[in-house]
């Protein structure tokens, strides 16, 4: 929404007195008294003198309307954390729409009448696919540490790889959450190798966690070794500890099909001896924001009535989403599920789709390129792809893009739209935009 100032100067500076952005908003719109927070932002942008009309006019927009969009993601990131991460299957969204516009069974009993528990609609779920005893899910996967931790492991040594210390988004680290949980990390081994020996050498106290925890957003490469899982579990059982391993995206089917290397999967974790493992729901699993935790029922008990767990529980729409995303899994349908969906996209339709925005866009170049998995999964590696580039980097134009709802990204001096994650829609919606875009 742009706002058509009328009367006062049009030039900039302090001693100039636009008229009130009041009027000029009531006389725009009925319902601008509605947002005074709008109107409040748009005061203190005429106040501010240069390019006043322009700045006051997309300031109340901003405030005035709704500022999550959805967007056409052409960035060449397939779980990109800035736009939401996993996109939902149509399954996961109608689940969602059900229960969001409606009351639900969420913790109800159809057959008694009574109060019911809301893990127990996706527990059965995460056994069978994970091959764990039991299941807990919370909001995310980082309160799945904190709780499993809290749970098991306060007042405890945690013993973890340097080599294994992460920083994930946002400057959030593994040694706060643990340090949070009200454990005491002890750094074993070296930053790029880690012996078994390194474990064993510190496991003086009675009790204790051996905490495995997945590298998500950096990869190490060259003269690096960690000891296998299920070296780790076995050594941890023998000293009576707990073996603790922290996923982070979890995966449930076989990566290397789509040309990706391998990735542990939940059920490889739990076979090595796990206690407890963890892993998020809207990354590679392709669902909601979720922290799911799996694991052997006597551990899990303490997670379930620990006080954290009713802060951390997951909300009825994050459930629902959840829930229908795991059912495709258990029904065999993994490549229906987006994040599978755009891997398995062929690299024909993909070139197809590049030449329907060079055609839109009227030049350009198309080349090979590679698809980023994002959200923390395989850094490094990717899925083949096409790209098409615009032939310029120039901002406006990438603010255009941006504005009109489509994302590309910026490298080697050009724009580069990766249809691979777009739906037939979106890309002729782009095209669309493309076009409109041409003479600007």
């Amino acid at each position: 929404m742009r706002l058509h100032l009328k009367g006062g100067s049009q030039s900039s500076g302090s001693s100039q007195h636009p008229p009130s952005v009041d009027a000029i908003a009531r006389g725009l719109t009925t319902n601008a008294e509605e947002h005074p927070y709008a109107i409040k932002a748009a005061r203190e942008a005429v106040a501010t003198g240069e390019q006043w009309q322009t700045t006051a006019s997309e300031r109340f927009a901003h405030y005035a309307n709704g500022t999550i969009k959805p967007l056409i993601n052409m960035s060449g990131v397939i779980l990109h954390t800035g736009l939401g991460r996993a996109r939902l299957a149509d399954e996961a969204v109608y689940a969602i729409t059900e229960v969001a516009d409606s009351h639900a069974s969420v913790e109800f009993d159809l057959d008694s009448g009574s109060r019911g528990d809301r893990q127990e609609h996706v527990r059965w779920l995460l056994q069978e696919l994970t091959g764990a005893e039991d299941a807990v899910v919370v909001n995310n996967c980082a309160a799945a540490v904190m709780l499993a931790l809290s749970a098991q492991g306060r007042g405890q040594v945690v013993l973890l790889s340097r080599g294994q210390v992460v920083e994930i988004g946002g400057q959030f680290r593994m040694p706060d959450i643990i340090e949070l949980s009200g454990c005491f990390l002890v750094e074993v081994g070296c930053t790029n190798k880690t012996h078994l020996s390194d474990f064993a050498s510190q496991m003086d106290a009675e009790t204790g966690v051996i905490l495995r925890c997945h590298q998500s957003n950096f990869a190490q490469v060259g003269f690096v070794s960690q000891p296998h899982p299920r070296e780790l579990a076995e050594l941890a059982h023998s000293q009576g500890w707990l073996m603790i391993d922290d996923l982070g995206s979890g995966c449930l089917v076989d990566t290397t099909q789509y040309g990706l290397s391998k990735e542990r999967t939940v059920r490889e974790a739990i076979a090595d001896g796990a206690d407890i493992a963890m892993f998020s729901g809207d990354k590679l699993l392709g669902g909601t924001q979720a922290g799911i935790i799996v694991g052997k029922s006597a551990v899990m008990a303490a997670l379930k009535t620990h006080p954290m767990a009713r802060a951390m529980r997951i909300d009825k729409l994050s459930l629902a989403g959840l829930e229908a995303t795991l059912r495709m899994y258990f029904e065999n349908r993994a490549e229906d599920i987006p994040v599978w969906r755009d891997c398995a996209k062929s690299l024909t339709e993909v070139k197809q789709d590049c030449f329907k925005l060079k055609k839109a866009w009227g030049t350009g170049i198309i080349e090979t390129s590679t698809t980023e998995l994002g959200g923390g999964s395989f850094p490094g590696d990717g899925v083949k792809t096409w790209r098409f580039g615009l032939g310029t980097d120039h901002s406006n134009l990438m603010k255009n893009l941006r504005q009109s709802g489509v994302i590309g990204r910026t490298e080697s001096g050009q724009i580069w739209l990766d249809p691979r994650t777009a739906t037939p829609d979106e890309v002729k919606e782009t095209c669309g935009v493309l076009k409109g875009l041409r003479n600007v």
